[in-house]
């Protein structure tokens, strides 16, 4: 399977508390892509951003893999499953950090998570690719 074979939307948001920097919490969803060329739109409770750059996907991926978290990350996908999307929970604080770790509920991560959110309508190819082992 190719990621020529589907195109996918990823979507990444996050709360902003008052007490928070929104641009900590920029830097955060930054980290979970990388550079990317979209604008993140924040607002005095919330940040997000759309992209259906094929390489922030890539980078989705292999961050997975790196961190060998890739059967924990299509458990959470799946269970979160709807027809066309699905997402899964990442530590804010970890993310902050450079670092991307897997939350299984939004209490793990004290200010909330961050959800990122794949749209396709292609979604279990999408899936399978993300997810893919592939020997490394």
């Amino acid at each position: 399977m190719s990621l020529t074979e589907f195109r996918a939307t990823i979507i990444l948001e996050a709360t902003i508390s008052p007490s928070e920097d929104p641009t900590k919490v920029v830097g955060a969803l930054r980290n979970v892509l990388g550079e990317f060329p979209d604008e993140v739109a924040v607002n005095s409770s919330s940040a997000r951003v759309e992209t259906d750059d094929r390489k922030a996907l890539v980078r989705i991926r292999d961050v997975l893999r790196d961190r060998h978290v890739r059967s924990a990350a299509r458990r959470q996908l799946l269970v979160n499953r709807t027809r066309r999307s699905s997402y899964m929970m990442l530590n804010r604080q970890a993310a902050a950090a450079g670092v991307i770790a897997l939350c299984g509920s939004p209490d793990e991560s004290p200010l909330g998570p961050i959800y990122l959110t794949i749209k396709c309508d292609r979604l279990d190819s999408a899936l399978d690719w993300l997810t893919a082992y592939d020997g490394g």
